[in-house]
């Protein structure tokens, strides 16, 4: 239970009739109708209703799975899965058809919903949610999103429904936009590099701490953290220092300070504007930190940052924040993106994915994620980051913002914002209210009041919600929804008895103004206003229109691969469908436009959304508690594995620090338990690929000592389901260790085994794969954890709302329950799919994936199968005997796969020169087979090579993919015909997806290092850009 320390639960039948008291006639049937429906389940339904979801989310026809089944030498479903699961892994009681609902009764169950049953439930939930202006603040404000952004992105399965860009070449869209977004970080921030978003400000700041402390040659564990920033970053700070053995000390900084600290402190932190609102001119702490040889990590505002001297100006190192004011819905929390810029010296420490400049083969500019070996799956439990993903969707979004408004636009509604507060400023002071932070400021006032409850109370009535900081202090944030009747209300809050009107003559030196926008900043403090240029780039400045907008928006998605064009058959990945009945709930403003930290009665129906996924996911899986503050996968291993710490640390076992993991393991693992503080020890894996228990027994019992945990990943990561997993949890449990359960393979197990009830302690979920949350082109996700009981007091808590455990670990991310406004996603795929549902879509995930490794199996080695030949939900293809007979390797196969437009399997790993295939349950017959036909006829290319009808260094695969540019070139000195490097198969010519540019020169790019738009300002018309700046038709001059 994660949203109260104690459990509260809600009945469905009680929510609904609450609800019903308020709506009209006809809905109120329409809810009865629902309601009855949920409490007389025996009764007969002679009108079923036909929209059931089920059948729209699983690719495969009954008639086609039975078609499947019997290639396979099957006659049901039942004898396959007995040939796939080992039978003592298989879940105990599986035949429940219905989750329970949230009730004192767990015996009683819900059908499942059809998608128009529960649009109905959403809304009924979402109702429960109440939509009042928030002006609390502290990092999250009301913004206006442009509705071209809202349908032509957020809402456009070819933005949300791509994979991470590791293939380049058709993912030229999304790097493009990526580029666009470091370019307006380092603009906004004056610093020189950014990466491609992190997952909120607090977890950037966190990796920031890290990333000095790590380059500090003093070795020095003292981080100094102004007083005056945001209490969820600093909550996150000290969990993530407890595994670093870091001392965050706060403190009211100053050059005194500093200089006192110098022989601990490696670095200070500084909020800018602070939590109450004030501004300060940090250059002289830059200078003394400096002088002390420690690093400068500023958390600011990037929409202030067009008024205010730039961090980098000042001398900050580092600066990170996040991006929800550049038009990102408040979300109860998130999912938003957090940005991180820092000065050169940084570029290969600096955690999270960067888009850099590079060439193709055709010696053409282009993109490409850049610098990968600093990566935690290279440098494993060496990474100083689990960093495993980015919110790249919510980055293009901010970037998209910023180009819509461009910097006069941004700047105009910063002016707004700081003219609006200087008018609120004003009226509070003829009022006798002393403003705390008065001198300097942004768009935060903290206020001295009588009494603070009893102001923020009269402000409720009036439609506002402000933030209490003491008993006689509230603070009040301005941001760009304010409109005059929110003025004009505010004043009545405050009991002012002039009009706002009347303060704008007054700050406009007596003289009359039509607008706040004709009030200057002068107010603002001299030495703090911005001097240098921003976002001078012609992409900035060119697409102010919706029509242009839109061109732009569809000029880079045409660019890019995504469910919407193929399946991308990623193993590990899990790319299956995003339902538009599971999408539309993100949308809906009693939903997105929620503050995480608004009153608790007014978050209802957050609540009940909450408890029930909980509900849903701990039944699955067998555990007794769930948290959803992780907001990411490699988050939640973070978190579970801290978890397990606090506990031990709890009964006086603190002394555990070992944790193995298999050599077999995702590099996120050993990178997530080097950051909770924990050494890795790797067991071997046999070569069947299953994990050697000999090996796994002797050092369980070589450090028993001092075991802490094991990580498994189960079906392991190389697709098959172990026999001797639970003979393996025992071993850790034996030998006084706790069991993590990475999560990343549960597509497998979904309603056909237990992680609980296997001897796991803690599992995390990634809802992006598993539970239908939609990958975004590289982020958003989210990773929640279940515990079992012992360890459910240690969950993660927030130091604003009330919520995890009594014993709690503290904070992992910004805001309480992560990344929540797309928790509804997961919800609706769990409760329109129902127990028995998920329970199909596992068994039609393994069905598909053995069907198609059965039909390559005469085509290429299988890397591992059970002792029945059969795979879990993912195989691996075998590459490798290419390279000596046809100088082939997995690398030419997956640039060939762009050209039969398919986006390649997971490449190189976890085997190198391999690649790692996983279809899902979403995919039909009919791609999955075109799939198959794409790689049987590559094979027959390769097959070329090795008869010698082809050379080995200039052949359909060594120079894949053939975009456009190749095909139309005058010199065409290739061994084979421009119609078969381009139309392979026969559909082709009818149906394709072109890559956009040839293949990636990769070291070119790491070597060259170019991460922004080089600065090509409108003014230049007519002169050159500069060399190596990448023209475009969209953004050339």
């Amino acid at each position: 239970m994660v949203f109260a320390s104690s459990r509260r639960t809600i009945s469905l039948q009680g929510l609904v009739k609450s609800i019903q008291s308020n709506r009209s006639l006809s809905l109120r049937r329409r809810s009865f109708h629902l309601t009855c429906s949920l409490n007389n389940t025996s009764r007969k339904n002679i009108v079923p209703p036909l929209d059931t979801f089920g059948r729209r989310h699983i690719g495969p026809s009954k008639k086609e799975q039975e078609y499947q089944l019997s290639t396979l030498g099957y006659k049901d479903f039942e004898s396959f899965l007995n040939d796939v699961i080992p039978e003592n892994v298989r879940a105990n009681g599986n035949n429940n058809k219905h989750f329970p609902l949230i009730n004192t009764d767990k015996s009683h169950t819900a059908p499942n919903y059809s998608e128009s049953e529960f649009g109905e439930l959403v809304e009924n939930v979402a109702n429960k949610n109440q939509l009042v202006k928030t002006l609390i603040g502290m990092g999250y404000y009301n913004v206006k999103i442009p509705p071209a952004i809202i349908r032509n992105v957020f809402e456009n399965p070819e933005w949300y429904t791509q994979y991470t860009p590791y293939q380049a070449e058709i993912s030229q869209g999304r790097l493009e936009s990526m580029m666009n977004y470091q370019t307006m970080i380092t603009d906004l921030t004056g610093l020189s590099i950014s990466n491609a978003s992190l997952l909120d400000e607090a977890t950037a700041a966190g990796e920031a701490m890290v990333m000095v402390m790590g380059s500090d040659r003093k070795k020095r564990k003292t981080f100094l953290v102004d007083s005056k920033i945001y209490p969820n970053t600093l909550s996150v700070l000290r969990t993530r220092a407890r595994g670093f053995e870091i001392d965050v000390k706060v403190v009211d900084i100053s050059t005194e300070v500093i200089k006192a600290n110098e022989k601990d402190a490696f670095g200070i932190l500084v909020q800018y504007p602070g939590a109450d609102g004030s501004i300060f001119d940090y250059s002289h702490l830059a200078s003394t930190a400096h002088a002390s040889n420690m690093r400068v990590v500023a958390a600011t505002d990037l929409l202030a940052l067009t008024l205010m001297k730039t961090p980098g100006e000042w001398g900050a190192d580092v600066a990170v924040g996040s991006t929800q004011r550049f038009g990102l819905p408040m979300g109860f929390g998130g999912p938003h993106a957090g940005f991180f810029a820092c000065n050169d010296e940084f570029k290969r420490k600096m955690p999270g994915r960067l888009v850099g400049l590079s060439k193709d083969r055709l010696g053409n500019p282009a993109y490409r994620l850049a610098l990968q070996t600093r990566e935690q799956h290279i440098r494993r439990e060496k990474a100083t980051s689990n960093i495993c993903t980015a919110q790249a969707l919510l980055a293009n979004m901010s970037a998209f913002y910023a180009i819509y408004h461009g910097p006069e636009g941004l700047r105009q509604i910063a002016a707004r914002i700081y003219a609006i507060t200087n008018v609120l400023k004003c009226g509070l002071e003829s009022a006798g209210f002393k403003i705390l932070n008065k001198n300097h400021f942004f768009d935060t006032l903290t206020i001295n009041v009588q009494s603070a409850d009893a102001l923020i109370k009269r402000a409720l009535a009036h439609g506002y919600n402000l933030r209490k900081v003491s008993d006689t202090s509230i603070s009040i944030s301005m941001d760009e929804s304010i409109t005059n009747e929110d003025l004009s209300q505010l004043f009545n809050v405050f009991q002012i008895s002039s009009s706002p009107e009347a303060f704008t003559e007054k700050l406009n030196s007596g003289k009359s103004v039509n607008t706040v926008d004709e009030l200057v900043v002068s107010a603002f403090p001299k030495e703090l206003q911005r001097q240098t240029p921003y976002l001078q780039h012609i992409v900035f400045n060119r697409y102010h229109s919706e029509t242009e907008l839109m061109r732009y928006i569809r000029y880079l998605q045409s660019k890019d691969l995504s469910l919407a064009h193929a399946m991308i058959p990623l193993g590990s990945c899990t790319m299956k469908l995003n339902a538009v009945s599971e999408m539309n709930p993100v949308s809906n403003p009693k939903f997105a436009n929620i503050h995480p930290y608004a009153p608790k009665d007014q978050v209802q129906g957050y609540e009940f959304l909450i408890n029930d996924l909980e509900l849903m996911l701990t039944n699955l899986t067998g555990f007794d508690a769930a948290s959803f503050q992780p907001n990411s996968g490699a988050s939640g291993e973070y978190t579970g594995l801290s978890v397990i710490r606090a506990y031990q640390k709890s009964i006086g076992e603190d002394y555990r620090n070992i944790c193995l993991i298999p050599v077999s393991a995702h590099g996120t693992n050993p990178a997530s338990a080097n950051m909770a503080g924990l050494k890795v020890v790797s067991v071997k894996c046999l070569n069947n690929g299953n994990l050697d228990l000999d090996d796994l027994k002797v050092k369980a019992e070589k450090y028993s000592d001092n075991l802490a945990a094991f990580m498994v990943t189960y079906p392991s990561t190389f697709g098959i389901f172990e026999h001797g997993v639970k003979e393996t949890l025992s071993i850790i449990h034996e030998n006084g260790g706790q069991v993590y359960f990475d999560g990343a393979n549960m597509n497998a197990m979904v309603g056909l085994c237990k992680a609980g009830e296997l001897g796991a302690d803690v599992c995390h979920f990634n809802l992006h794969k598993t539970f239908c949350i939609p990958h975004g082109g590289g982020g958003p996700g989210a990773g929640p954890i279940c515990v079992k009981s012992h360890l459910a007091d240690f969950l993660p808590s927030s130091p604003v709302v009330k919520c995890g455990g009594t014993k709690s670990i503290g904070s992992v991310s910004s805001s309480p329950y992560g990344s929540a406004s797309i928790l509804p996603i997961s919800w609706a795929y769990m409760r329109m799919m129902g127990l028995d549902g998920l329970r199909d879509a596992s068994k039609a995930a393994l069905l598909n994936a053995n069907y198609m490794a059965a039909r390559l199996a005469p085509y290429y080695k299988l890397v591992y199968s059970n002792e029945n030949n059969r795979c879990a939900h993912e195989f691996i293809l075998d590459a490798r005997e290419f390279k000596a007979t046809a100088s082939i390797e997995a690398t030419d196969i997956a640039k060939r796969l762009q050209d039969y437009s398919f986006h390649a399997p997971t490449l190189s790993w976890p085997i190198t020169n391999t690649l790692m295939v996983e279809p899902t349950e979403s995919e039909s017959m009919y791609e999955m087979d075109r799939f198959c036909d794409a790689l049987i006829s590559i094979r027959q290319e390769i097959r070329e090579i090795e008869e010698g009808k082809q050379p080995k260094d200039n052949n359909l695969l060594t120079n894949a993919p053939h975009p456009q540019k190749d095909l139309v070139s005058e010199e065409w000195n290739r061994p084979y015909s421009r119609e078969r490097a381009v139309y392979p198969v026969p559909i082709l010519s009818e149906r394709k997806f072109w890559p956009t540019v040839a293949r990636l020169d990769d070291a070119y790019g790491d070597k060259k290092f170019v991460l922004y738009l080089r600065s090509y300002a409108v003014k230049k018309k007519k002169s050159s850009p500069p060399p190596g700046y990448r023209l475009s038709p969209f953004s050339s001059p």
